[in-house]
């Protein structure tokens, strides 16, 4: 602006504008930063004070006994170490989706009362050689500072098996540094790694965990049991009995029966009063047939949906407990 206006001969306004310069002091930002994503770690995850309790889960025996041991391993850490043992620390769990494994990571964070980290992976995987191993250090360095649990879902986006001919080498290293930082870490962070895909999973992953629990497939009549929970929050109960709706959902998870619930009671209260529970019911289960199923979505059949006697494909986070 200056040299313009010196140019049209505007001297003693390029002197103001000169003169006002230089009576502010500017600070140009930094083109370069050396902070960037993750650069202390914290970047890396999303941390939360966890909400669910084990208690509102619906979980396998074996699921649940394995979490009260685990639990109480931890609160009696001083007990174990004085007999030269550690408690467990590291746990994969494993099963179709939307069947409770991210909630039970953190009900045992709730029960611990330690604070809840989710693994960005978004922050974490870098497209340069070797920068996706420095963001996992600072990830690590990061979570050794305090006690807390640490949750890998979708563990088998980054733990993959390194025997796969079709990875490349920067792939291998980074699985290789991933075990190893999770073989160092203490007792006192918790880990805790969630798979859909167990099969992908690199063999010495396995070993690495020291308690692997099982997410199955729920039955109808587990199902049935789940909804039944639901309806008890509901100020009006439905006419149609809990098994008879899983008969007629055929759901494949516990968050699928859960999102048709909830899709039922958005209903019912739009209605104002119009529109009751067991009307809502029907109308949702005249519109589940339409629902696609992604087992069935394939290149040539991208869009195929159930019939209205078909069976669904879904899951809940809310699991539950087997007798």
């Amino acid at each position: 602006m200056m040299a313009e206006e010196r140019a049209r001969s505007h001297h003693s306004v390029a002197d103001r504008l000169e003169k006002a310069l230089h009576a502010v002091a500017v600070t140009p930002p930094p083109l370069i930063t050396s902070r960037g994503p993750g650069s202390d770690g914290k970047d890396l995850i999303l941390e939360s004070n966890p909400q669910v309790q084990l208690d509102q889960l619906l979980l396998t025996l074996p699921a649940r006994r394995e979490a009260d041991q685990i639990i109480e391993e931890h609160i009696r850490a001083d007990v174990l170490r004085a007999n030269g043992y550690e408690p467990r620390h590291r746990i994969l769990l494993s099963g179709p989706p939307g069947n409770g494994k991210t909630s039970y990571a953190e009900a045992i964070a709730e029960a611990l009362a330690l604070p809840f980290l989710v693994v960005r992976y978004d922050a974490l995987i870098g497209s340069y050689l070797g920068e996706t191993n420095t963001r996992l250090r600072k990830l690590f360095d990061y979570v050794r500072t305090r006690p807390c649990v640490l949750f890998f879902d979708e563990f088998d986006s980054i733990g993959k098996e390194r025997g796969d001919e079709h990875e490349t080498g920067e792939i291998k290293r980074v699985v290789s540094f991933l075990l190893l930082q999770i073989d160092q870490l203490p007792s006192y962070v918790v880990t805790i790694a969630a798979t859909n895909h167990a099969e992908l999973l690199d063999r010495a992953v396995w070993r690495r965990f020291q308690s692997k629990i099982a997410f199955p497939q729920p039955t109808r009549t587990e199902v049935a049991a789940f909804m039944e929970r639901i309806f008890l929050s509901w100020p009006q109960a439905p006419k149609m009995k809990p098994s008879t709706l899983s008969n007629k959902l055929q759901a494949s998870s516990y968050a699928e029966a859960r999102d048709f619930c909830q899709n039922v009671r958005r209903r019912n209260i739009l209605g104002l009063g119009e529109a009751d529970i067991d009307s809502s019911i029907n109308a949702e289960l005249e519109l589940w047939g339409a629902r696609v199923i992604p087992d069935r979505v394939d290149g040539n059949r991208s869009n195929q949906t159930t019939p209205s006697t078909g069976r669904g494909r879904a899951t809940t986070k809310t699991p539950r407990k087997r007798g």
